[in-house]
């Protein structure tokens, strides 16, 4: 009780403003003293103001005694409700700002239809782009259930290498693939998914399964629901066959069954925290996986793993029955291995569902056979020259060509002067954890660390939070203004953490505020991948090329809000030119 009593007093500071002074500890400590200590008294006000060098006059230390004492009660009945983590409060972000135009007219999808012949060996297909495989589907060259026996097979067969399985779905996998042949035999063919394999995250719920959000604290979790993008991929015939790791709680590639692995280098982790999802879909353990995002968690393991990670626009995708950690941050998108895959996916998934309120009605407009020469591309000059590594500043230039070959003259792109943290992260997360820290169940936690943020959140003041905010938004303006004359533009891969690079991906890794307050200092790569994050614009993840060592280095296209089907166009005309994608590792 004398801990829930000190939460409560501290609140009532941090809600008028005082929350990140010496104030509330040291008046804390000053009602200790007392044997009893049931009420703040003036003294202990005094003194507490004294040491903080505050000075109030008695009518306002008068009224902030009755607030402090009535803190300690006033939150009782709030605390009472049982809330789901993914209950998000009554309003909703958009990554619109005033000026910008999205096309509203919908559009008929166009895909490609390659033609393809069945391989001898049906495995020698494990690696092969979404699009052939439906067209061996389309064409019953192959059956669902063949192509999903032989992905069960390579996951199996591969896990204990890899570690990115959570909870195989053998039995849910062969039904749906055994459903999907029949419909397809009767003339039922539903689209360019039925029955295509593929994995889910673990922070996406699956009824009748555990979703563990990767942390000892929730490993026996069941959820009695299906994520809508479960629901939607089931309706267009796609067959689940796993949950996929995620780092615990949305965090890097460390879970409770310890680390995922990159197919690649296995001595190395497969970053995160969309982590499984990389691991299993470079590693032809799936045609193509579902993660999700908040600061760098596609981007992050599509880069480390040669993975093509589409992480879409804020308000595309619905996050309803998946976990929460930023209601205005977090996205879904498709990891796969061709661009075109990702268009395949979005067709299905991005589209309102009556369930998350932030998603959008603006249609994806999908044309396989878009005129790419018409729209305007750009890279972040600053970010590449700012590069020092030799060997990737060698990928990067021989990418700037290959680009520019397509036929761009690419526009240079500057980041505005921008220093203010407009990240959501700290705070909200808090607040979808805030039961798990006032129970104590963060000890449960197989990374108690993972909770510090959590808790040093609290003392942020509302006001402060929804002033950052309003500075986010006026970061959005400026950086939908740098942006203007291009629909797609390049950007190095983000080394120093997150973003379609070598970095951690750990969603608000170790940001109590959820930001840097070195932010100045940052290099135009770090300071543009947080803006666009922050500001929620598409990305995709793009193999450019191979390390010594034979890794695969990246680089990534991004869009303005919305415009993910000119970012795909881009990307597929890249990699079809290049052919980079194609390159898989070798497995033994």
């Amino acid at each position: 009780m004398l801990n829930e009593n000190r939460r409560r007093f501290l609140a009532y500071f941090s809600g008028i403003g005082l929350g990140s002074s010496l104030l509330p500890g040291v008046l804390w400590a000053e009602m200790q003293q007392e044997e009893a200590a049931p009420r703040v008294t003036d003294e202990m006000l005094r003194n507490a103001l004294a040491i903080s060098g505050l000075t109030f006059s008695d009518e306002d230390r008068k009224a902030m005694l009755q607030g402090a004492n009535r803190s300690l009660t006033s939150f009782e009945e709030v605390r009472k409700l049982e809330i789901p983590n993914d209950v998000a409060p009554p309003f909703y972000f958009s990554p619109m700002v005033p000026g910008m135009k999205v096309n509203r007219t919908r559009e008929p999808l166009r895909f490609s239809a390659p033609v393809v012949k069945r391989p001898a060996n049906l495995e020698d297909a494990a690696f092969w782009p979404v699009v052939q495989l439906a067209q061996l589907i389309k064409t019953k060259q192959v059956t669902s259930v063949e192509l999903t026996e032989m992905y069960l097979g390579r996951l199996h067969k591969y896990n204990p290498k890899l570690n990115c399985v959570v909870t195989f779905l053998d039995d849910v996998a062969l039904a749906q693939a055994k459903k999907a042949d029949a419909e397809i035999a009767a003339g039922k063919y539903k689209g360019p998914l039925h029955g295509i394999p593929w994995g889910a995250k673990d922070i996406i719920a699956v009824k009748g399964y555990k979703t563990t959000w990767g942390s000892g604290a929730y490993k026996d979790q069941m959820i009695d629901s299906d994520a809508s993008v479960v629901e939607m991929l089931r309706d267009a015939g796609a067959v689940l066959l796993a949950k996929l790791t995620s780092g615990e709680l949305a965090q890097g590639d460390q879970w409770f069954g310890g680390r995922t692995n990159n197919p690649w280098d296995i001595t190395q982790g497969s970053s995160g925290s969309s982590a499984g999802p990389g691991s299993a879909t470079a590693g032809g353990c799936v045609a193509f996986a579902i993660g999700t995002e908040t600061s760098g968690s596609i981007l992050s393991p599509s880069g480390r793993c040669g993975v093509t990670g589409l992480r879409p626009t804020f308000g595309r995708i619905s996050r309803h029955g998946v976990m929460a950690l930023s209601w205005t941050q977090d996205r879904l998108g498709p990891m796969c291995r061709y661009a075109e895959d990702c268009a395949l996916v979005m067709s299905v998934i991005a589209k309102p569902d009556g369930q998350d309120l932030s998603v959008s009605e603006i249609p994806f407009n999908w044309n396989a056979h878009l005129d790419i020469h018409k729209l305007r591309v750009g890279y972040l000059k600053d970010g590449f020259e700012e590069v020092r590594d030799a060997a990737q500043k060698a990928m990067n230039d021989k990418a700037i060509a290959q680009v520019q070959g397509l036929g761009f003259k690419l526009v240079p792109v500057k980041m505005p002067d921008w220093t203010v943290d407009g990240s959501s992260y700290g705070v909200e997360s808090a607040v979808f954890f805030d039961e798990m820290i006032r129970t104590g169940r963060d000890k449960q936690l197989t990374n108690p660390g993972r909770a510090s943020g959590f808790r040093s959140a609290r003392v942020i003041p509302a006001v402060e939070y929804l002033q950052s905010q309003r500075a986010r938004t006026m970061m959005m303006m400026k950086l939908a203004e740098a942006t203007a004359d291009v629909d797609v533009y390049l950007v190095p891969a983000n080394n120093g953490g997150g973003g379609g690079g070598r970095g951690r991906g750990a969603d608000g890794a170790g940001r109590g505020r959820g930001g840097d307050p070195n932010q100045a200092r940052r290099s135009a790569i770090q300071r543009h991948f947080a803006m666009a994050n922050t500001a929620c614009y598409p990305a995709i993840n793009v193999v450019h090329g191979f390390t010594d060592t034979g890794t695969p280095g990246s680089f990534t296209f991004y869009a303005r809000p919305f415009g993910e089907a000119e970012l795909l166009a881009v990307a597929k005309a890249y990699q079809d030119a290049t052919g980079f994608h194609l390159k898989h590792p070798t497995l033994t």
